[in-house]
């Protein structure tokens, strides 16, 4: 697989999106995130209170991968609101990485159901927060309701290696995909 591939980076608020495209990117990325205001509390009430930015277009940066593959990282927005926003920036993108946090495995369905919903292939990486609670993958995957191909991993958004062994298995598991369908 050589050449340049669109990546979308998903979840829910707060889940390390934009942390996890900076960590990566060797370019100086993109990020489009504002100031949380007290208006925001009441179409979003589910933010929590330490939350201080949010996105509200996209992140971007860019990865290459080995020399031969370039990754185009788009960070979506977390709040099912911004879906609108989230469905054009799936336009062209080979797969997503969803970022789901274990502390409230819930806040990740309307990411992973928006996935499903425009038949994109996805991985999904458990970003470990450190007040976090930890649970096995079964677990993880009946919580979330996966199927049992979909690639589930760990890492820490802030840590550039874990983030990169995230974005690598979901390059695994889209080629796995595209082997699959031809």
């Amino acid at each position: 697989m050589a050449g340049a591939a669109k990546i979308l980076v998903v979840g829910p608020l707060g889940v390390g999106k934009t942390t996890l495209i900076g960590t990566v990117s060797e370019i100086e990325p993109l990020s489009t995130e504002a100031s949380m205001t007290r208006a925001g509390v009441r179409v979003d009430p589910d933010v929590d209170s330490g939350k201080r930015t949010t996105t509200v277009a996209l992140d971007f940066g860019r990865l290459t991968i080995d020399g031969d593959l370039v990754l185009y990282l788009f960070g979506t927005p977390g709040q099912q609101r911004f879906l609108p926003a989230w469905r054009d920036l799936a336009k062209g993108a080979l797969g997503a990485l969803a970022l789901v946090d274990t502390r409230d495995l819930a806040a990740s369905f309307d990411a992973l159901d928006n996935l499903e919903d425009l038949d994109l292939p996805f991985a999904v990486a458990v970003n470990v927060f450190p007040s976090g609670p930890r649970y096995d993958a079964d677990d993880i995957r009946a919580a979330l309701d996966l199927l049992p191909d979909t690639e589930l991993v760990t890492c820490d958004a802030r840590d550039r290696t874990s983030s990169i062994r995230a974005l690598i298995a979901l390059v695994r598991h889209l080629i796995h995909v595209a082997t699959e369908s031809s």
